[in-house]
């Protein structure tokens, strides 16, 4: 309420508020300008907006018997229809300091059910847990509380000094795998490349092997098709020269081969077609 002239006043439009005449509650006021009774009304109005509270640091004591201290943040919005706008004036005094102890004291029961591990990988879960509770806790005053957040877990100092080493051990050791990984890994490419080596030249062997082959193959066709039926008409006069070695000659021509045979000094020319 930021205007009253007398018994004029206005409501804002993030408030809302009661009227008591006589100090009993009469009517619900909503924004707008209202006027009241001077000495016989009293008007009430009640901020409706979300209200932004810290949770003060505080030491609690984990599962394992580890003491930790802790702090948070939540946000705070009083309803905005009648009847609960009339419980945060009716069921509490201040309702602002009620949540805070009541946030305190549920933070300190959801530490005390998880280990200290436990408790510093659930920062998520603690505060749904603890919105929940509170916002149940806190309907009965006309309250929602619409979010909790964790902002410190702070360990005692041994605990993070003993933490530190375990995790630049653990940093270490990752280290170490990762780099006998690399070497694994390239020993089996230079494997891999050898065996690649080697394959290639074996088939280059096979392939000079093979052509090696076809060379002989096409030379043995050759001399099958153009030397066969000379070799034998060579074979069928060395044969007659044979017989024929005291008194006969082989004289070679343009024509081929052309056998003489010699009776005394006179040579006789014998024709070799049949």
């Amino acid at each position: 309420m930021r205007i009253k002239i007398g018994f004029i006043y206005v409501i804002e439009q993030y408030e809302r508020g009661i009227v008591e005449t006589f100090g009993k509650y009469s009517k619900f006021i909503k924004p707008g300008l209202h006027f009241q009774l001077p000495l016989v009304q009293k008007t009430r109005t009640r901020d409706i907006r979300q209200h932004t509270m810290d949770i003060a640091p505080q030491e609690v004591i984990t599962k394992d018997n580890v003491e930790i201290k802790v702090d948070g943040i939540m946000w705070v919005q009083p309803n905005d229809n009648e009847e609960y706008i009339k419980k945060t004036f009716y069921n509490i005094d201040n309702w602002k300091a009620a949540v805070m102890e009541l946030a305190q004291t549920n933070l300190r029961q959801e530490f005390g059910h998880l280990s200290l591990d436990e408790s510093l990988i659930a920062r998520e879960k603690i505060s749904a847990n603890l919105q929940h509770s509170l916002d149940d806790l806190t309907d009965n005053w006309g309250l929602k509380v619409t979010k909790v957040e964790i902002k410190l877990i702070d360990p005692p100092a041994d605990i993070k000094t003993a933490m530190h080493k375990q995790k630049t051990a653990e940093q270490e050791r990752r280290a170490m795998k990762l780099l006998a990984t690399g070497r694994f890994e390239a020993s089996e490419q230079d494997k891999f490349a050898a065996i690649q080596l080697a394959e290639g030249k074996k088939e280059a062997e096979i392939r000079v092997a093979e052509g090696r082959a076809k060379a002989i193959e096409l030379v043995n066709e050759a001399a099958e098709k153009y030397f066969v039926n000379n070799a034998k008409e060579l074979k069928k006069w060395e044969t007659l020269e044979s017989s024929l070695k005291d008194n006969s000659k082989i004289i070679l021509t343009t024509e081929g081969i052309s056998p003489n045979l010699l009776i005394g000094d006179l040579p006789i020319k014998l024709d070799n077609k049949k």
